[in-house]
C-alpha cells in the first residue's frame, strides 16, 4: 500500500455513518475506499479524453477462430 500518513478530518456525522453502513467497514477502511474511488474516477476521466482518438482494428472472425 505504500507509505502511510495519519490525518485528522472533520466530516458530517450522517455522511460518515451512511458511508460506513454501505461499506460495512470502520472509519479508516471507509475513507480509504472513498479515496480509491476518487482516484479511479480521475483515471476514467483521463481515459474519456482519448475517446474517439484511438482506432482499433478487430477481426471478429479471427478472434472466434482463436477461441477454438
Amino acid at each position: 500500500m505504500g507509505e502511510m500518513r495519519k490525518i485528522t478530518v472533520e466530516v458530517p456525522e450522517d455522511l460518515l455513518a451512511s458511508a460506513q453502513a454501505f461499506t460495512g467497514e470502520g472509519v479508516t477502511e471507509t475513507i480509504r475506499e472513498a479515496l480509491e474511488l476518487l482516484r479511479q474516477r480521475e483515471v476514467q476521466n483521463r481515459a474519456r479524453k482519448w475517446r474517439g482518438k484511438i482506432k482499433f482494428g478487430v477481426d471478429l472472425m479471427k478472434l472466434r477462430q482463436d477461441e477454438d
